[in-house]
C-alpha cells in the first residue's frame, strides 16, 4: 500500500515522537532536542520556544503512544483519533512549500500551537491509515527487551523490529547464536 509522501513522513514523525521517551531515556527533555525534532521533519509555523510548548508535546506524544498501545483493535484507535481530531480542531486545507512543491494538506493554521498542528495532522495521517485498512501497520517492536513503536512500511506488512535500538540485529545475532549453540550439542 502506497501512501501520500505527508502521510508517510507524519506517520514517520508520530513514531520518532512516541519513540522519545522509550529508548534510552527521554529525548525530548528541552527546547533543542524539540527544535531538532522539528526541523528534522520540517515542522512549519509558530513555535513558542517555552516549557508550555514542551509540555503539551509530550502530552501529545502520550496521546499517541495510548493509540499506538489498542492499535489491534480498531473502534478504539478510531475513537481516540476522533477525540484528537476534534480536540485540535482540525481544518484542512491545501498549501505547498519551496522545499516541498507538491500540494499538501495542512490541518491547522500555521498561527496554532504548535501541538494542535503536530495532533491534527498526526491524526489526519492515522485517518488515512485506517480508511485503507492499513492499522496493522502500527506495531510495537518484537523485541523481548524493547516498548519501541514502530510503523510499517513494507509491503508485505512483515516488519517486527523498530529501528531506535539495532532490535532486528540483535535478534538476529542471537538466533544465529542459539542455531549454532544447537548444532554443536
Amino acid at each position: 500500500m502506497r501512501f501520500s509522501h505527508d502521510t508517510e513522513l507524519t506517520l514517520r514523525a508520530a513514531c520518532v515522537l512516541v519513540n522519545s521517551n522509550r529508548v534510552d531515556g527521554e529525548r525530548l527533555g528541552d527546547l533543542a532536542a524539540l527544535d531538532a525534532y522539528l526541523d528534522g521533519f520540517g515542522w512549519t509555523g509558530r513555535r513558542d520556544r517555552d516549557a508550555a510548548e514542551l509540555e503539551s508535546v509530550h502530552r501529545l506524544r502520550d496521546r499517541l503512544a495510548e493509540i499506538w498501545a489498542v492499535a489491534a483493535d480498531e473502534e478504539q484507535v478510531v475513537a481516540k483519533v476522533n477525540a484528537l481530531l476534534s480536540d485540535t480542531r482540525a481544518a484542512p486545507w491545501l498549501t505547498r512549500h519551496p522545499e516541498m512543491p507538491e500540494w499538501h494538506l495542512h490541518l491547522a493554521s500555521v498561527d496554532d500551537p504548535l501541538w494542535q498542528r503536530m495532533g491534527a495532522e498526526m491524526a489526519m495521517a492515522l485517518a488515512d491509515l485506517i480508511r485503507a485498512g492499513e492499522l496493522r501497520r502500527l506495531k510495537t517492536c518484537a523485541a523481548a527487551d524493547c516498548d519501541a513503536v514502530l510503523i510499517d512500511f513494507s509491503r508485505n506488512r512483515s516488519g517486527k523490529f523498530c529501528d531506535t535500538g539495532n532490535c532486528a540485529n540483535r535478534q538476529h545475532v542471537a538466533a544465529y547464536r542459539e542455531r549454532r549453540a544447537h548444532a554443536k550439542q
